[in-house]
This record gives C-alpha cells, structure tokens and sequence, in this order.
C-alpha cells in the first residue's frame, strides 16, 4: 500500500501560475493509494475556479474522498474560519485526504488557533512580518485497506514555532481516541525530532522535503502507533508543481 503526503501549493508551479493539467498529471504520477493534501483550493481565483480534490480524485482513481476547509474565502486577502457550514461554491482553502479504498468514516478536527496578530521574524525572507495566523484543521479518514482497517489523519500545522507543537499536542490527544491502528501525516512545520516527540509516535520516513529544488528540512511526515506497520521504501520525487517535495512511502505489515 502506497501512502503519500503532499503540500501541494495550491496545485502551482513556483515562478509560475496554476496550470490544472500539469497538477492532474502530478498526482497521477504519485500513483497513490492513499493521499494526504494541504495548501488545497477549492473555487479560487488563483487556482481557476477548480476542485482541487475532485480533480486530484480523478487522477488518482480514488474511491474515496473528503476536503476539509480550514478557511472560508481567499488566503492573504479576505477570509474567515472555516466552520463547515459554508454555503456551496464558497471560495476556500485546506486539506484533502483521498483513498482507492472505501472509507468507513470521516472526521474534522479544528485545531487551536493565535486568536490575534502579532509581530514574527521570519529567517526566509529574513525580516520581520505581522503574521495574521490562518486557521487549520484536520481530516481523518478510517479505510477499509487490504491490511484491514486504517485510520487516517492529514492536518497542516501552524509554522510558528511552539505553536505547531501546541496544536500537534492538542491533535494526539484527540487523535488516541480514534479507532487503532493511527497514522498521522501532512505538513507539521517541525522537524523529525519534535514531531516524534510531541505526537509520542514513531516515524516511517525521515528525508528532508523542502525547499522543492534542493530540499535541507523535512516539515512533511508520516508517523504511526502500529509497531507492525513497516515501510518497504520510501521517495521524495521532485514534481513541477509546489515549493515541498511530496513523501510517499510503500507500508507492509508484518505478519
């Protein structure tokens, strides 16, 4: 079974706009069993009006699938929290998760967010920026996989530093509720250690996954509470779309 975990950048190539076709084929090439998105559009401007999930459904041949909007209306101009209420065709931006097998159940989990703006240093660009923080959450699926039943969790996680770790911690705490065995994946924005160390699970892969054209940090992972759950190999294929390197990575499970 293969699973991967992709920022995909709201489907862009960087330098460049969205071009719908070179994202199809994107995921297409992941050739997925199951896969985890973040930074997902859903009738945006940006990203021409299209349903990122159910273009990336498609590709994928998924059977499966569910967009979880973290925001209502467009990052970096007008927006609000997400509640899942919104009205259809509401522009929104957030996480997907889609699978090739049937999904027994769903879940959203809404994380804690900054509830002001405050003043950050940012070491890429270098300067200080007043970070609005944007609302995240996450999406669980529990599939019905050939290796029996899988619960499935994809969030994308704050990048301030501390924060991500509070959210992480406030995320296990709901994740340990759910139906065993658990696998926690997305963008985390920590590093390997942090996010052993705060989710208290063991990690499948360790490659860095960003930046895209030469990668030095791994903010994308995939961890699990299943000690029979083991990784065949795993990649971190450049792609021609999104500033992150996806990370898939082939599970068995011993007998």
């Amino acid at each position: 079974m293969k699973l991967v975990t992709f920022n995909i950048l709201h489907g862009r190539t960087p330098g460049h706009g969205v071009d719908l076709d070179r994202f199809a084929d994107c995921v297409a090439s992941l050739d997925a069993d199951i896969l985890a998105l973040q930074e997902v559009d859903s009738i945006q401007q940006r990203s021409g009006l299209a349903d990122l999930t159910a273009l990336a459904a498609e590709a994928m041949g998924a059977r499966s699938h569910r967009f979880v909007a973290a925001i209502a209306g467009t990052p970096g101009a007008t927006w609000m929290a997400a509640t899942g209420e919104e009205q259809p065709g509401t522009a929104a931006y957030g996480v997907a998760l889609l699978s090739r097998y049937p999904a027994v159940s769903w879940q959203v989990l809404r994380l804690p967010r900054i509830p002001f703006r405050f003043p950050l240093y940012l070491r890429e660009p270098g300067k200080v920026v007043v970070v609005d923080e944007e609302p995240r959450a996450a999406v669980i699926g529990v599939f019905d996989t050939p290796m029996g039943e899988l619960t499935v969790v994809n969030t994308h996680l704050s990048f301030v530093p501390g924060w991500n770790r509070f959210q992480l911690h406030r995320l296990m705490r709901d994740v340990r509720a759910l139906p065993w065995p658990r696998i926690v994946t997305g963008d985390l924005n920590m590093p390997a250690k942090p996010a052993r160390r705060w989710s208290r699970l063991r990690q499948l892969a360790v490659a860095p996954t960003f930046p895209a054209d030469r990668p030095t940090r791994q903010l994308d992972h995939v961890l699990t509470d299943d000690p029979a759950l083991t990784v065949r190999a795993f990649e971190t294929p450049e792609l021609a779309i999104s500033d992150h390197r996806p990370l898939a990575v082939h599970l068995e499970r011993l007998s």
